[in-house]
């Protein structure tokens, strides 16, 4: 596990960690026990989130400005490599043709006009959610928010589908994770919601149930497009999950 963890930081971080000597290889085992350990990641990332919009608000700033604060804090402490998944996924789904073509589109580098749509709405949604619940001083909903982007890659990768190509990042983890590991994760973040909105026990876990659904139908309609999953599937996966899943926390509030 600690293992897993170590690398999953070296991956989803900007931490500097060095690949030790004497380490395993990077190799599928390795890329099973990363992923196996992404949703930690997601709860520090989440705890990052949490301190900076506190900060934000503490300073007096909007709402909007601190939640947007708070998006590219994020997005530096990942490297930005989700945001960028997100708009070549989203491009590579409104292209025509078949699977190689979607594929080319997305390893094209630019971002298309489907892909920059994808961005603002999503990271918009991202923003505004996290300046309203810290204006409401409901840190453990953004966290959770920022974790369950995190489970959901897990969910990506699940058994049941596999990379569209033999290189890359997605080679190394799709496919990897067993069913029990994903029923786990998701048994624990459903779980941890009950505590996200206020006087509702019940609206979190059915939000992040909801949620994690909607993502299980969209990677399983991208490997049917693509011919299995890429690392961008999985960023993708991820901001999309984090912003509904804010989203979901502050219906009825």
């Amino acid at each position: 596990m600690l293992v897993g963890l170590r690398l999953a930081l070296s991956w989803l971080t900007v931490l500097p960690i060095p690949h030790r000597d004497g380490a395993p290889p990077i190799d599928r085992t390795a890329g099973r026990r990363a992923l196996a350990a992404t949703p930690v990641v997601g709860v520090l990332l989440g705890c990052l989130a949490a301190g900076v919009a506190w900060l934000l608000t503490a300073a007096s700033l909007t709402q909007a400005l601190a939640g947007l604060v708070t998006v590219a804090a994020l997005a530096l402490a990942t490297r930005g490599m989700h945001v960028d998944g997100l708009a070549d996924t989203v491009d590579g789904l409104g292209c025509y043709g078949p699977p190689e073509r979607a594929l080319e589109v997305m390893r094209g580098g630019g971002v298309g006009p489907f892909g920059a749509a994808a961005l603002l709405i999503c990271l918009g949604a991202q923003a505004l959610s996290f300046g309203a619940l810290a204006d409401s001083g409901r840190w453990a909903a953004l966290v959770l928010a920022v974790a369950a982007g995190r489970v959901a890659a897990v969910l990506a990768c699940r058994s049941a589908l596999s990379p569209a190509t033999p290189t890359g990042f997605g080679a190394l983890v799709v496919g990897t994770q067993s069913r029990w590991v994903c029923a786990a994760w998701s048994a624990v973040l459903i779980g941890c919601a009950a505590t996200a909105v206020p006087d509702r026990w019940w609206q979190g876990p059915v939000v992040v149930a909801v949620v994690l659904a909607a993502i299980l139908g969209l990677t399983r309609h991208c490997a049917n497009r693509f011919g299995g999953l890429t690392g961008d599937v999985l960023g993708a996966a991820i901001e999309l999950t984090v912003a509904a899943t804010a989203i979901g926390f502050l219906l009825g509030g």
